[in-house]
Formats: structure tokens, C-alpha cells, sequence
């Protein structure tokens, strides 16, 4: 994880107290990668790391109180965020 993301993830935890550390760390990737694919889909020019940040971040403001629930809404997605021990060891 880099400084970015990290900030990232300590903001979700600081907002979402029903995820694990794990599962944040998990959301924080997820749309991090989610944003620069589509980005990158849509043939736009790479911003860096900044805009990113920038995209992720409103989102974990917006939805980030939110995102456990997400599960129960999208079964198919229960495999990234169930919790591992041994995921990030």
C-alpha cells in the first residue's frame, strides 16, 4: 500500500467502524483500481496519483459510512471482502 492509499484506508477506518482493517484496506484498493481503469478506459490522460486521491477520497466521504453494506446488497462481491488472516501477511 502506498502513503496515498494509506491515508486513504485510515480515513475509511476513522469513518466506518463496522469494517475490519482488512476490509478497508480491501475497499480502498478496489476503488483505487476501479478509478484508474475506467479512467484509462475512457482514454484519458494519466493525472498521477493526486487525482486519484482526489476521486477516491470524495468517494470514501460519500460512501464510506456505507460501504459494509454493500455485501449484503452484492453477494458476488463477498469473496474480496471477507476477512483473511493471512491476506495481508
Amino acid at each position: 500500500m502506498n502513503e496515498y492509499q494509506k491515508r486513504l484506508f485510515e480515513r475509511l477506518l476513522e469513518i466506518n467502524d463496522q469494517l475490519s482493517a482488512n476490509q478497508a484496506q480491501t475497499w480502498v484498493e478496489l476503488l483505487w483500481e476501479d478509478f484508474e481503469a475506467t479512467y484509462a478506459k475512457a482514454g484519458r490522460e494519466y493525472k498521477g496519483n493526486e487525482m486519484t486521491v482526489k476521486v477516491v477520497s470524495q468517494w470514501i466521504e460519500y460512501y464510506g459510512d456505507k460501504l459494509h453494506e454493500f455485501v449484503a446488497h452484492n453477494p458476488k462481491y463477498k469473496h474480496l471482502l471477507e476477512d483473511d488472516m493471512n491476506k495481508w501477511h
